[in-house]
């Protein structure tokens, strides 16, 4: 898509209607800004229009990267249009809960379209009261079992998306689990 001279397109605000009255008759003067009026139009089109650059979900197709910059969002061209819109319009909520289950388990839906379940919390134990015993030791990895609910689920993808939304300090490991998933997987909260 270009934002260049667009033969034809009128602008909103002609230059020779706004100059003094002195100018109104004079054939130069008009063909000059007409001229200048071709050149704008876009650009008033444009600005006119900023609300609808600045909504990923009807911005132009080829401002979606540029716009996903802004937000830190991630915007793959390989991606169907409608989900790079989503994804790009749902990066901040997704940074809020980036390293958490919800966060994990909202990314696996949003991107790849399948249900996922988190157990383990990577290792991490604490004491409520100060000066007390630790507690137990608990497992020091995350378990992320994954079902599909659209179309077959790529391993490898699942893995890669995985290891960037989980803590660096966490093992975390990956099940792709055949069928369909568990009952309160289908509610929606998917583990969380």
């Amino acid at each position: 898509m270009s934002r260049a001279a667009v033969p034809g397109l009128p602008s909103r605000y002609p230059i020779g209607e706004q100059l003094p009255a002195l100018y109104a008759d004079d054939d130069f003067a008009q063909r000059f800004t007409a001229g200048l009026d071709t050149v704008l139009a876009p650009v008033f089109a444009t600005l006119d229009n900023l609300p609808a650059y600045l909504d990923p979900r009807v911005t132009p197709a080829d401002f979606l990267s540029w716009l996903a910059t802004w937000v830190g969002g991630v915007d793959d061209p390989r991606w169907p249009l409608e989900l790079r819109r989503e994804a790009v319009a749902r990066a901040v909520e997704l940074h809020r809960w980036r390293g958490t289950r919800r966060g994990l388990v909202e990314a696996l839906s949003l991107i790849l379209g399948v249900y996922a379940e988190v157990s383990g919390d990577g290792g991490a134990s604490w004491s409520a009261t100060a000066g007390g015993a630790p507690a137990p030791a608990v497992a020091d990895e995350v378990l992320v079992r994954v079902w599909a609910h659209r179309e077959a689920v790529n391993a490898d993808r699942v893995r890669a998306l995985v290891r960037t939304l989980c803590p660096v300090h966490t093992v975390c490991r990956v099940e792709v689990v055949p069928g369909p998933p568990p009952a309160e997987a289908n509610g929606g909260d998917g583990g969380a």
